[in-house]
């Protein structure tokens, strides 16, 4: 279990990601599955810790964050053969290493932090899993093996029966979680405001937040511990989620809800997933919208909020997706070689010949390459392709073929909108997946000798 290395591993107040993993972590471990935290050394596990960094780059200023992030990510691939599986909590980074191992690695993504990111997800898409944390998350561009919402310990969030007066703002004091929103609502809804969070853009703060603080009317108490969001959290009227942006999860809408909190949110990103409109909150669109909700509050349920998460958002929920998860990676990575244009599976091996099931996606080609010692004939049977032999190009449908002679030099790609499917039947004296002579490639993969490992 790749943990990140921005906090411990579970976080002493604010770190989501590290939450979640250290949440994960210990449920697989209850559950008898043997597990391996990559975490800071300060981290805290009933798995087998493994760091090799002290504590996190935002609990040490006296660290430098990506030689930090380099020791952590490099460990780990570094000890890939020892596990069945690595699941990368990290983000994109780990990616870059994700080839240099035959152990299948499993990405959480967490959010986009950017667009700008996306091109290493697109590039590891054919070679690494992914799963996504809520369906409003995922990027069309790239394929999933499933979607994982999160889960929480409810046993860290006391159910409380009656309702407090002020409203409560929770999260990164950032314009996307929309705290210049949360204030305007509760001003206008004539109730006082509690604000509790890191403060992620300093300027943003001075400016929008800052200024209305008075102690009475708006408070801001900083970022919190687990035994004070708890108390937060389940003494609030509702909990204001006004956010800017398309939210990956919320967390702390689901920690409110546990408390039977109502959550009054900006209908955006995951929040039609985690919230119940009109049972156990109200998804709204704008700040005259969510003034009006916070009146209705009192007609919520804060018994359903409770009931909601303990069906939706346990830990115990998050492990059985990750444990079906995990299966299905395995099963797949054992009756499947992945490349980064698609995946072949071997349907015979026998002496003199060998027969695979090859697909490539869309927009992928396999490289320009020459085979020294076996001779191989192509049948298409789903989609099209494009094929060269040497100097000439053409192309083939369902139920076309190719024979492609000993030291062709030949390609296949897929020019379609959908997978190309077809069947290699090689024939020669050594069918072995390092016997190519690669040309041209669009994956990195060819040397100054012209000899590569594997198509």
């Amino acid at each position: 279990m790749l943990a990140p290395a921005a906090h411990r591993t579970p976080p002493r107040d604010y770190g989501p990601w590290e939450q979640v993993t250290s949440l994960l972590t210990e449920g697989l471990v209850r559950r008898g599955i043997d597990v391996t935290l990559f975490a800071t050394a300060d981290s805290q596990t009933a798995a087998r810790l493994h760091a090799v960094i002290a504590a996190g780059y935002e609990d040490d200023e006296t660290v430098d964050a990506k030689v930090v992030e380099c020791l952590h990510i490099a460990e780990v691939f570094e000890h890939a053969d020892e596990f069945d599986l690595i699941h990368n909590h990290f983000d994109f980074l780990p990616l870059a290493w994700s080839r240099l191992t035959a152990t299948p690695v499993l990405t959480t993504i967490h959010g986009f932090s950017s667009p700008r990111i996306l091109p290493v997800y697109k590039k590891y898409d054919a070679s690494s899993f992914y799963v996504s944390i809520s369906a409003a998350d995922r990027c069309p561009d790239l394929e999933y093996v499933a979607t994982v919402h999160h889960g929480i310990d409810l046993g860290a969030f006391t159910f409380q029966e009656s309702t407090g007066d002020y409203l409560l703002f929770f999260g990164r004091i950032h314009a996307d979680k929309g705290a210049a929103e949360a204030i305007t609502i509760a001003r206008r809804a004539g109730r006082p405001l509690v604000m509790a969070g890191v403060v992620q853009d300093r300027d943003y703060y001075q400016r929008e937040v800052e200024p209305f603080l008075d102690g009475e009317n708006v408070t801001y108490v900083g970022s919190v511990g687990p035994a004070q969001r708890d108390a937060l959290l389940g003494g609030a009227y509702a909990l204001l989620h006004p956010i800017g942006f398309p939210e990956p999860f919320g967390l702390s809408v689901v920690e409110a809800m546990a408390c039977g909190t109502p959550v009054v949110a900006f209908a955006k990103g995951s929040m039609a997933e985690v919230i119940e409109d009109g049972a156990t909150g109200f998804l709204v669109d704008t700040v005259d919208e969510a003034v009006a909700a916070v009146e209705r509050v009192p007609e919520l349920d804060r018994t359903r909020c409770r009931r909601h998460v303990e069906r939706h958002f346990s830990v115990e929920r998050m492990v059985d997706g990750y444990l079906d998860v995990y299966r299905e990676v395995l099963a797949r990575s054992a009756r499947e070689d992945r490349r980064p244009w698609g995946s072949y599976r071997v349907l015979e091996d026998a002496p003199g010949h060998k027969v695979k099931r090859i697909e490539v996606r869309p927009g992928r080609r396999l490289s320009l390459q020459s085979h020294r010692h076996r001779s191989e004939h192509w049948v298409v049977v789903e989609g099209s392709g494009l094929v060269t032999l040497g100097d000439e190009s053409r192309s083939l449908a369902v139920g076309d073929a190719v024979d492609i002679a000993r030291g062709t030099v030949h390609r296949m790609q897929n020019p379609g909108r959908g997978p190309l499917v077809f069947i290699e039947v090689q024939r020669g004296d050594y069918l072995g997946e390092d016997d190519i002579e690669r040309f041209a490639d669009d994956y990195g993969r060819r040397d100054d000798t012209l000899v590569a490992r594997s198509a």
